[in-house]
């Protein structure tokens, strides 16, 4: 396994083509705009090496045996998925941000399983080829990014029907030795400090969009791969002054970015689907499930620490004490708690897959997020509220440290007396990182809008087994003993 210094090592030898600002970036390891991203993804390294973490950041390879980075395994049991659970609080405990890993994470799972599926059905060597990447992955401990939204043009019309072809990604070239590629993935979270992308398909496919039915692997650093960095609020504080940042270390967002794949070769040892249109739902379905298990992990990680931000706040501004403030900080424990449970619950739940490897139940994975899309609004909104309206007008450092108004900023920023005004003024930018920019946007969209939730609950429901069950129940018409 590696460890940070290594993991940021490894980034310095790669070349890939990053834009951000009208800028070409050569080196994201030391860049203003991306450290606090690479600190991130580099604590899921670091974590792994300390003592006390190791239970849940590491574990044995099914496939080598070898102890491995949680990151590059694949479930193979209920407490596999619980721990993954906990690893993901865990984390977010300690950075406060996202830290990037779990997409690919969640890809290689879902990649796994249905290319043992594609390979019986069809005769295919997909899975072999997919197990050696695999091998490959847990021996270099990589950080994959996971790639699975296009651009998608007009939501209306099915890949094959737009008037660009290029909306989705798709093979536009078979040669002997691979396939050429061309189209664009968004959102890609820690693309630009990731070793390479796991790319899927998007959504269901029929016959007719064949050629965007087509899975592979790309090292970041491959011709014809370009990176365009997305633009997050306050994303120009990581430049100029750290503590009007708020989380200076890890920033507060997981650095998506744009990558367009402008004719890009893929050598067929790293391709995992290739036309098979029939099985890119099953991809899309299991990835989401892993992903959407996640969030009620790595949310109440980030809640932990955003709570106790709050409750600090309170101490420093001589509010703590007040019956409302008490309540509201219950509220934002009781709504962390409640996503918490539901990954659990869904990891507990979880199925084995016929490949041999574990998926979180996907009805309650689905309720998961579902849930995250409200809670985290709601324990941002009671932060702030406590916050008071601070929270948006705090001066910034610049105006805090300058010789003529410093003074004032510092005389009447403080609440209690024995506190200085520093501490209150770093509490709130990172209240402020953590409720009123990207990072709520991500909580919200991540792993799915929620009406993407909202049709998987309702496939999942089981709604004619419950209307039975009150049937009997009512005792309308002919009924058995038991309902099954």
């Amino acid at each position: 396994m590696m460890n940070g210094k290594q993991f940021r090592d490894s980034l310095r030898k790669l070349k890939p083509e990053i834009y951000y600002m009208g800028e070409k970036i050569d080196n994201v390891v030391d860049h203003p705009a991306f450290t606090p991203h690479v600190n991130a993804a580099a604590m899921t390294y670091e974590m792994a090496e300390a003592p006390q973490f190791e239970e849940l950041l590491t574990v044995k390879s099914h496939l080598t045996g070898a102890k491995i980075n949680r990151f590059t395994h694949v479930h193979h049991s209920h407490d596999d998925l619980v721990k993954k659970v906990k690893m993901l609080r865990t984390i977010g405990q300690q950075t406060g941000s996202c830290f990037q890993r779990c997409v690919g994470h969640d890809a290689m799972n879902a990649v796994y399983s249905v290319t043992h599926d594609i390979d019986k059905k069809l005769g295919t060597e997909y899975h072999k080829r997919f197990t050696a990447f695999l091998k490959e992955v847990q021996s270099k401990d990589l950080m994959i990014a996971g790639a699975m939204t296009d651009s998608k043009g007009d939501r209306s019309l099915s890949p094959s029907q737009q008037a660009d072809p290029d909306l989705y990604v798709h093979v536009v070239e078979k040669k002997a030795d691979g396939i050429v590629v061309r189209g664009a993935k968004e959102h890609l979270t820690g693309g630009v400090n990731s070793h390479g992308h796991l790319v899927m398909p998007t959504s269901a496919l029929k016959k007719e969009d064949a050629d965007y039915a087509v899975s592979f692997f790309v090292p970041v650093d491959t011709a014809g791969l370009i990176h365009i960095f997305g633009r997050q609020s306050n994303d120009t504080r990581k430049c100029d002054c750290s503590l009007d940042q708020g989380n200076a270390e890890f920033g507060s967002v997981g650095g998506e970015a744009l990558v367009v794949f402008d004719n890009v070769f893929i050598p067929w040892q790293n391709v995992f689907m290739c036309g098979e249109y029939e099985f890119a739902g099953d991809i899309v379905e299991r990835f989401a499930t892993a992903h959407r298990q996640n969030y009620g992990g790595c949310k109440t990680g980030l809640a932990d620490a955003l709570i106790g931000a709050t409750y600090a706040l309170s101490e420093v501004q001589g509010t703590v004490k007040a019956g409302h403030i008490r309540e509201k900080l219950v509220d934002m424990v009781q709504l962390a708690e409640t996503l918490y449970c539901c990954s659990i619950a869904c990891s507990c739940q979880g199925i084995q897959m016929p490949a041999g490897n574990y998926m979180a139940d996907p009805l309650l994975a689905n309720i998961t997020k579902l849930n995250v899309t409200k809670n985290v609004y709601e324990i941002a909104r009671l932060a702030q509220d406590i916050s008071g309206g601070v929270l948006a007008t705090t001066p910034s450092e610049i105006d805090w440290k300058d010789g003529r108004i410093g003074k004032y900023v510092d005389k009447y920023m403080k609440g209690v007396a024995s506190v200085p005004a520093e501490t209150r003024i770093r509490l709130v930018r990172l209240i402020e990182a953590m409720t009123c920019g990207t990072a709520l946007v991500e909580a919200m969209h991540g792993a799915g809008s929620p009406q993407a939730q909202r049709i998987m609950i309702g496939r999942q429901a089981n709604l004619e087994h419950k209307k039975r069950l009150a049937q009997k129940l009512a005792k309308v018409g002919e009924q058995p003993h038991f309902v099954s």
